[in-house]
């Protein structure tokens, strides 16, 4: 089952992280196939209803611990509402002032969010290579998309997209730096993404029945193919790939994979939608890479791929 190669110590740093670059960075294109028939935000309560369901079945059947005090599920819905919820909602509104290559480009910020949030919750240093390897990354994916942002005319709805989108980064820092934390006192990531899951289902059901949007569903193949895809995939094994980077190796460096993802989907967009690569765009992705070298590797330059012991599912 899909959930157990994120169980604690089974599964290398090394794969977790590509499991996650691969797994969101194929999102994007996915995504695409949702879009015409049902609105976006009643396709993401789809998602976490459906990723909420398959964990919470996931538990009861290796009798995992599903029952929670009051004060445990007030965290569960902490993260659902900043992580399952308004990182995405303030993303999809974004959407509609901004290209969806724009919006990777201002995520990215979320290297520097996480590392700011970190230090002030986490106590959680900066060092310089952290730093430099962000920036580098960042500039990277700033040269991949330049002709957008070569083109933009920073008028009003720009800006709005910008701000919208800057507030989406700045929720998914919250969320993640919050797991990172509860996984340090002892919260599993499983249970934790089961009910923070169901948590952002229910508060996206909150926000859609007051935006008043239609209802609807697309029973065309494409739509339930892609649905189960980003459920499954990308919702239940991206997340929980991803999360369990946060506790072990903390969030600066495993949101590292929110700059690099977005190089997979070009690689996929050059496959099936005829991208057409430039000499800018090939050095951005050059400037990715290194950057991911740098803030991936320890002081001694090597990659560490395992956590020291099973006791790392709550530390850095």
């Amino acid at each position: 089952m899909i959930p157990y190669f994120f169980k604690r110590t089974f599964m290398p740093n090394s794969i977790l992280y590509l499991f996650t670059v691969l797994i969101w960075g194929s999102s994007w294109f996915v995504i695409t196939f949702q879009l015409g028939v049902v609105a976006p935000q009643v396709s993401v309560l789809y998602r976490f209803a459906i990723a909420s369901l398959v964990l919470l079945v996931y538990c009861l059947l290796r009798g995992e611990r599903l029952r929670y005090g009051l004060h445990d599920h007030l965290r569960f819905a902490f993260i659902g509402l900043f992580l399952f919820n308004l990182n995405y909602t303030f993303v999809y509104f974004a959407s509609s002032s901004l290209t969806t290559g724009l919006i990777s480009v201002v995520f990215s910020c979320v290297q520097i969010f996480n590392m700011l949030i970190a230090y002030v919750v986490l106590r959680d240093r900066i060092t310089l290579r952290m730093a430099l390897g962000a920036s580098i990354g960042i500039v990277g994916i700033a040269l991949v998309f330049w002709p957008e942002i070569d083109a933009l005319d920073f008028g009003d709805e720009v800006l709005r997209g910008i701000g919208l989108t800057l507030l989406g980064t700045l929720c998914a820092s919250i969320g993640m730096i919050s797991s990172a934390r509860f996984q340090r006192q002892n919260y599993p990531v499983l249970q934790t993404n089961a009910w923070g899951m169901t948590w952002g289902a229910c508060w996206m059901f909150l926000f859609v029945s007051i935006a008043g949007h239609e209802w609807s569903f697309d029973y065309s193949v494409t739509y339930i193919s892609a649905l189960l895809f980003l459920s499954i995939f990308s919702t239940v094994l991206g997340f929980g790939c991803f999360l369990t980077l946060v506790g072990r190796m903390g969030a600066a460096r495993a949101s590292y994979a929110m700059i690099i993802f977005p190089i997979v989907s070009l690689l996929i967009s050059t496959a099936f939608e005829n991208y057409i690569w430039t000499v800018v765009a090939s050095a951005g992705v050059v400037l990715a890479i290194i950057g991911n070298i740098i803030i991936l590797l320890d002081k001694q330059g090597n990659m560490k791929v395992k956590p020291k012991s099973s006791s790392e599912v709550k530390a850095r």
